[in-house]
């Protein structure tokens, strides 16, 4: 809630700003302030669902970002100014705080890692009320390390110990440690690839607004292909696989050179390349959810995503350069997170753990 009003205002300031100086430290606040909503949402979203629905469910969400580039490339096509554009970006914030906001609750999980099980239990009722079902009265939930007691009758409801984790439990953690370097050189060569193939349509001398809006629409089938196979294959080979795709095409694509003639031929690399990116990127996601416990998920996927995000502060640097070094290096860096990848286990079926202990046993 405090981000898409933080959102609202700083988007709206920034339609008015009169100087350069003044654009630039309001895109600064309108970036610290909503960087991480699209985590927190995802989190939220994934988190009470059960582990053989997290990949098509996951990958279900990431629609909705797509279409919201083939629509923002429309606006910008009919209205080709940047402060309406500005105006426009804010109004999905306010759609959520008056329309969706109310209906949210919070995560079930989350509200078990701080000892709140009453509140936990009172959301699983509510949810399995909304489907049409019930949960039996002796049923209740537990973290993993409970579990784990054969006397389930033992362990207590109501309000417990809060169980609290940083990010400095995670890199004191070898196992945790190196997954989440790992995910980082991952988040890093992926952004590269993902937005540098959106950026990168400037150098391909065709019509922008239709550049954007193709590779927003391409990456829809993405989705679907990594949403249907994910539960098939697992995230590891799929991911592995799709960057590998990405890369090959993109590699192509710098051998093609600038010729005019191969203006549609370079474009249909880049599409391709969108298209095996689009599915990795957000299925990174859904893998990183199954890599951390709950008590650090967000903020290991939150540093993961910051590793992603200085790989896309880099990416105008190469795009300016030429479209042929740019796609060797998109190419370069899809082969290279695929190859990090593989030091990853594979969490096919592995249930959503809550605790540090529960995650290393």
């Amino acid at each position: 809630m405090i981000v898409c009003i933080l959102n609202i205002i700083f988007s709206l300031l920034t339609s008015i700003s009169l100087g350069y100086w003044t654009y630039v430290l309001l895109r600064l606040l309108t970036g610290f302030s909503n960087g991480g909503i699209g985590v927190c949402a995802y989190v939220l979203a994934i988190e009470p669902i059960g582990p053989a629905k997290h990949g098509i469910a996951g990958m279900s969400t990431f629609y909705f970002y797509s279409f919201g580039i083939a629509l923002i490339s429309g606006i910008a096509y009919i209205f080709q100014s940047w402060r309406f554009l500005y105006i426009a970006s804010s109004i999905p914030s306010v759609i959520f705080l008056l329309f969706m906001l109310p209906f949210i609750f919070e995560s079930p999980r989350w509200y078990l890692i701080r000892g709140k099980t009453d509140e936990a239990m009172k959301i699983m009722q509510n949810i399995a009320k909304i489907n049409g079902n019930h949960l039996p009265e002796n049923v209740y939930i537990v973290l993993d390390k409970e579990a784990k007691r054969r006397d389930h009758e033992s362990i207590e409801t109501g309000t417990k110990e809060i169980v609290a984790a940083s990010i400095r439990d995670v890199i004191r953690s070898p196992l945790l440690r190196m997954r989440l370097f790992l995910l980082m050189g991952i988040y890093f060569t992926s952004s590269i690839v993902y937005y540098g193939v959106n950026l990168n349509a400037t150098n391909l001398k065709t019509n922008i607004y239709f550049s954007v809006l193709l590779n927003s629409v391409v990456e829809m089938p993405g989705y679907l292909l990594v949403a249907f196979l994910i539960d098939r294959y697992g995230s590891k080979s799929l991911g592995i696989g799709a960057q590998w795709f990405s890369g090959i095409f993109c590699l192509i694509g710098s051998l093609i050179g600038s010729k005019e003639n191969w203006k549609a031929t370079r474009m249909v690399c880049g599409v391709l390349g969108i298209f095996g990116m689009a599915g990795t990127y957000n299925l990174l996601y859904v893998y990183a959810m199954e890599l951390f416990p709950t008590v650090v998920r967000s903020v290991a996927i939150g540093c993961a995503r910051q590793a992603g995000q200085i790989g896309s502060i880099l990416v105008p640097f190469v795009v300016v350069k030429s479209a042929s070094l740019s796609f060797m290096v998109f190419g370069i860096c899809g082969i290279v997170g695929g190859i990090l990848m593989f030091f990853l286990p594979e969490t096919l079926n592995r249930p959503l753990y809550d605790t540090m202990d529960g995650t290393e046993s």
